[in-house]
């Protein structure tokens, strides 16, 4: 199929294929394009053959293979192997000429398997030459996957580039003479990855002043410009006065509804350290916003501001309890390697959740001046350790307070490999390092949450881990993205930090 005497016409395919015009990807009376794609990008968008509008879509026989391997994974990327080989059996059916010869797509181009038909044989040309020169490792499939798309672009006369979110293999592909894109569907504008500022709005003094002893006003939109439902803004009145508030809508504004501080049970009082992490506090605590993002640099304090007001509302019997979980590699691989429970297993990658609760709910917290702790609370800390390990004093180690809570089922940690096929009911949820995720598999964190529960995403989009993601295409970016402007959603970015100076000097110039 590579030779150009095996490069069959729409015709000889059995197709109709529209002449080159309008593509979305590639603008107005754009050449139709072939589009060979690699294994990452089916399972990053199983669905993603109708993507391509009137181009032709080439899949590798390698891939298959690839794919093979995965589709008995009881996990997300398994989930999506099996979707990728039920849509092209549903494509292909048992007709065994569509399989090669191609299959029309919704958008009007084709779909097709792509067989090597050069591979083993000696080197025709001068590229393929070339390309057997640098990679004379034929059994890898990387390498068999760029011979196959080399091939193709040495036989058909559309330009032929290969699809692949994996780095190292564009680089590769680029090395020897072949067009790479990244797979751009879900990718989000770079203004709405970048976007970290609160936007202010310029108001008269008397309007602040109404505005914080009515507690609401009302702005034309041409002195706010376009505003989102539930999105964040600084009323300024000069250089020193400026209130934060939240646009309800149609101009209309309100300001926040917040405590002076959290007091965590038997913990310490949290109170917000700036504007950012006051808006944040609005959001986590209304009931009415059922999803939260949160953007922002290490220290900003946005786990801290999660995990407390999660402890907050759930002693407050706003939620049966409350679950934390962030992504430990992809979400596709399991924990059966490490040893122990699976609280024991994740507790290396939630070092950071644990670390906060350390912090809101120290061993010996501190005490409101003349206040003492009755006697009863004392000796329900002392009872009844986690740990069964004794100390050579033969005493037990001292119970940590949310070491407690998980006994008690008030505290999950959740691994996200497992989240698959739950409902997850009158919980609060926090993802932390949502930005390690795929679009997808934020969408199935999403579609967990039952009637009650309430999900917040926190991360920075700059610092990017997975390596099929970057800060415009990662999970939490494509659920903000998707999502902005409902009425049950809400976005705050955190700038300030707040862990230390040399943190904040560090998150800033290095």
């Amino acid at each position: 199929m590579h030779r150009a005497d095996l490069i069959e016409t729409p015709e000889e395919q059995g197709l109709s294929l529209p002449p080159a015009g309008r593509n979305g990807r590639n603008g107005p009376a754009a050449k139709v394009k072939n589009f060979v794609l690699d294994t990452n990008v089916l399972l990053h968008d199983p669905h993603c053959l109708n993507r391509f509008e009137n181009n032709h879509i080439f899949i590798p026989v390698e891939v298959l293979s690839e794919l093979d391997r995965f589709k008995n994974e009881q996990t997300e990327r398994g989930a999506n192997a099996r979707t990728v080989h039920r849509s092209l059996t549903q494509v292909f059916g048992q007709n065994a000429k569509r399989v090669t010869r191609g299959v029309e797509t919704a958008g009007g181009g084709s779909v097709r398997i792509l067989i090597n038909e050069t591979l083993g044989k000696a080197a025709s040309s001068a590229a393929m030459k070339r390309f057997r020169k640098i990679f004379p490792d034929q059994e890898r499939m990387d390498h068999r996957i760029i011979g196959a798309c080399l091939a193709l672009q040495e036989s058909a006369t559309s330009p032929t580039i290969l699809v692949t979110k994996d780095l190292n293999m564009q680089l590769k592909a680029l090395a020897i003479g072949l067009t790479c894109e990244d797979y751009l569907n879900d990718k989000v504008a770079v203004k709405d990855a970048e976007g970290y500022e609160i936007r202010s709005i310029a108001v008269e003094a008397h309007e602040l002043q109404r505005f914080g002893s009515s507690r609401s006003i009302a702005l034309d939109p041409e002195r706010t410009g376009p505003l989102e439902i539930n999105e964040y803004v600084l009323l300024k009145a000069g250089e020193h006065k400026l209130m934060p508030a939240r646009h309800l809508g149609q101009g209309h504004f309100a300001r926040l509804e917040i405590p002076a501080h959290l007091q965590m049970p038997r913990g310490i009082e949290l109170r917000p350290a700036n504007h950012g992490q006051q808006c944040f506090l609005d959001a986590l605590l209304d009931p009415e916003i059922s999803l939260i993002t949160c953007y922002g640099q290490a220290g900003t304090g946005k786990t801290l501001m999660a995990v407390a007001a999660g402890l907050f509302m759930t002693s407050q019997k706003q939620f049966n309890g409350m679950t934390v979980s962030r992504p430990v590699v992809a979400m596709g691989d399991t924990l059966g390697f490490l040893p122990g429970t699976l609280n024991e297993k994740m507790h290396p990658w939630l070092q950071s959740i644990y670390d906060a609760f350390e912090v809101l709910l120290p061993l010996n917290p501190p005490r409101p001046e003349g206040k003492v702790r009755p006697n009863s609370d004392r000796k329900k800390v002392e009872q009844k350790p986690v740990n069964p390990n004794h100390h050579g004093n033969g005493q037990h180690p001292p119970v940590k307070p949310y070491e407690q809570l998980i006994e008690r089922g008030l505290l999950e940690i959740e691994a996200l490999c497992y989240i698959r096929g739950r409902s997850i009911p009158n919980r609060f949820f926090v993802l932390d390092e949502a930005q390690q995720l795929t679009p997808l598999e934020a969408k199935t964190v999403v579609t967990r949450m039952s009637k009650g529960s309430k999900l917040v995403m926190v991360g920075d989009p700059a610092q990017i881990d997975n390596p099929y993601v970057d800060s415009r295409s990662n999970g939490l970016v494509y659920t903000r993205n998707r999502l902005r402007g409902q009425s049950l959603t809400a976005h705050i970015s955190l700038t300030k930090g707040e862990r230390s100076a040399l943190a904040d000097m560090g998150a800033q110039m290095m």
